[in-house]
């Protein structure tokens, strides 16, 4: 099959005007003028589109699950803490079918130009939303709310249990340094290390983290004592560090983990995940719904940190349109005096590579690489990379994922898919 369009972005090569691509067996075969690729490919179909071809877009933070939990991320909240408390009295309230809301939210990530995720999995009914979808990424089990004593006794065992029945490839999400005992989070880590898994977590999401991590004390450190975990960080005042040093020091942070948020780290911070070859996933339209100013973009990109973007889930944010927090972290550099006139191509880049850096997994769109890109509503011109940010949100016209058509807003595929299942359509 080629496909063809007056703009392709592989984002991993210089665009190309009037281009087309080949895909066999899911796979790139050829990019080039579309001319070239037709005369040489004679006789292969073509599906000409009106509009900018773009390589996949990688959703390197969210919670799938969490999409019918929507009516939580449509307010505006003071802080974490606050934010937490409505989220709490949501998730523990009326029983939801985590199953279909990760569905849901899988079909709504597709419509947006989304080919692969990470997705964060707390209850394992929604484990199965990547695959079913036909999203590429990865599931990552999530761990929260042991104490050391409650892992040792119990804990670890149920866990491995999880892991043992997922019955497909997974990562490891420790939740955050403030909801598990720094016990917890060493062994989670060498657990991960010993079944060479991949990890995520929430870091540096809250103004409130460091105080708790460092003394012990703050807002936070109410928070989960008002939730009574007995953490040692409480009983003892505290480690001293951080929390991305603290990180550190337990051997978490390197090239097989990526955070999400980061918006409180400090020059010293980013230089250590820079030094262990760790991404952070920015979500700022999320840290916007908690009140927060989002990450410091300008200094990320200035000082070279591996950067990836999320929308983080429905719980916090409007969308699950990757573009959107694209044109959002676009604004915050701006204001924070990012003047290089690669800010475009790098924000792009950072919601492409960038998050297939993270997981580990192949992006871009390369001859030997792997077909999943999207199709916006763009007209091709001479700053591709600003129209898609300022133009795309909303306007995937198609997701194609391994070669295969997974949405096409002309025909709503998806639906029809979904109710058949991807894999036997396709």
């Amino acid at each position: 099959m080629i496909h063809s369009a007056p703009l392709i972005l592989p984002v991993s090569a210089p665009f190309l005007h009037d281009g087309a691509l080949v895909v066999r067996h899911g796979r790139i075969v050829a990019t080039g003028p579309r001319r070239e690729i037709l005369a040489e490919w004679q006789g292969e179909e073509e599906t000409r589109w009106d509009g900018m071809i773009v390589a996949g877009l990688v959703n390197a933070h969210t919670h799938l699950q969490y999409t019918s939990m929507d009516k939580v991320g449509r307010q505006r909240y003071a802080s974490l803490e606050e934010w937490s408390t409505a989220f709490d009295e949501v998730y523990f309230g009326a029983p939801v079918d985590w199953a279909a809301s990760a569905r849901e939210g899988a079909r709504q990530a597709v419509r947006y130009g989304t080919t692969s995720a990470a997705d964060v999995v707390t209850d394992l009914e929604a484990l199965g939303a990547l695959r079913e979808a036909g999203l590429g990424g990865l599931p990552y089990l999530e761990v929260l709310g042991d104490t050391d004593e409650s892992w040792a006794a119990s804990g670890r065992e149920r866990f491995v249990a999880l892991l043992e029945a997922a019955g497909q490839p997974v990562g490891i999400s420790p939740h955050a340094p403030y909801t598990l005992d720094t016990g917890v989070l060493g062994d989670v880590t060498r657990l991960a290390h010993d079944r060479g898994l991949r990890l995520h977590i929430h870091l540096a999401e809250g103004e409130h983290e460091r105080e708790y991590t460092v003394s012990g004390t703050g807002p936070l450190a109410r928070m989960v004592r008002g939730l009574e975990f007995d953490f040692a960080v409480l009983r003892e005042g505290g480690t001293g560090l951080g929390p991305a040093a603290l990180l550190g020091e337990l051997g978490m942070l390197g090239p097989g983990c990526h955070i999400a948020h980061g918006v409180y780290l400090d020059a010293d911070d980013r230089a250590l995940l820079r030094a262990r070859g760790t991404a952070v996933a920015l979500c700022p339209r999320s840290n916007r719904t908690l009140g927060l100013e989002g990450p410091d973009v300008a200094a990320l990109l200035t000082e070279g940190n591996l950067v990836a973007v999320g929308t983080d889930s429905l719980a916090s944010s409007p969308s699950l349109d990757v573009l959107a927090d694209v044109a959002a972290l676009r604004d915050l550099a701006v204001r924070q005096g990012y003047r290089a006139a690669d800010l475009d191509r790098r924000l792009i880049e950072a919601a492409t590579l960038g998050g297939a850096h993270a997981m580990g997994i192949e992006g871009g769109l390369a001859p030997g690489g792997p077909a999943d890109f999207a199709v916006f509503d763009i007209e091709a011109g001479t700053e591709p990379y600003r129209a898609l940010i300022e133009e795309g949100p909303g306007r995937c016209l198609a997701t194609i994922i391994g070669g295969k058509m997974i949405w096409d807003s002309r025909t709503s595929a998806a639906t029809d898919c979904y109710s058949a299942g991807f894999r036997d359509i396709y």
